[in-house]
């Protein structure tokens, strides 16, 4: 069964976002009593605003719809911190500093920590100078992210925000690669999951 998709383009502004689906044919399948769609990819950016949070939506309009028993889930996670040709930014001599981002299903005005139930995934890159100012420290960490859970999370609002923030300017954005499938549910649970997820 054929399963068209959007493809939408990047705008270079402040909290422009861009969003866009590799996969644009598709085949049913049942699992568990679901019926899925092979697996696509989300693509989505957010610049940083020196050290101010700031946040981008992606409009999963296409893929979700609670009313008619669509729902999105996330299977795995890839980020990328900062433009291909970008060199990181250097803490201060003998301090540390981050740049941290999260995917949630409630827009923020702020970081937030895992008891948010909006947190689908966060985490953050981490880096160190020494006294004579030359970087010695890159740490990756991942908080959470949907492939450290069995079988993914399922989304069933249509819009995600992606935010980022920093403690020193380390880096002019941030961007995430989700892949995704659609399946469907009762239209009993999945506006349970909608409304649990506003």
């Amino acid at each position: 069964m054929g399963y068209s998709v959007p493809i939408t383009t990047y705008n270079r502004h402040r909290s422009s976002i861009a969003v866009t689906t590799l996969s644009l044919y598709t085949s049913y399948y049942h699992d568990r009593n679901m019926a899925r769609t092979d697996s696509f990819f989300i693509r989505a950016s957010v610049l940083t605003d020196t050290t101010n949070y700031n946040q981008a939506a992606i409009d999963l309009g296409a893929y979700v719809d609670a009313l008619g028993k669509s729902v999105l889930r996330i299977h795995n996670i890839s980020v990328q911190y900062g433009t291909p040709m970008e060199v990181i930014g250097t803490p201060a001599a003998g301090n540390t500093s981050s740049v941290a981002f999260q995917l949630t299903t409630q827009s923020q005005s702020a970081m937030v920590d895992l008891t948010n139930r909006s947190v689908v995934s966060s985490g953050k890159l981490i880096l160190a100078a020494s006294q004579d100012d030359e970087l010695i420290l890159i740490n990756d960490q991942l908080d959470v992210g949907p492939q450290d859970f069995t079988d993914g999370y399922l989304i069933a609002v249509e819009q995600m925000y992606l935010g980022v923030d920093q403690r020193s300017t380390v880096t002019a954005q941030v961007s995430v690669v989700l892949e995704c499938t659609v399946e469907t549910m009762t239209q009993a649970a999945a506006m349970a999951l909608a409304l649990s997820q506003q």
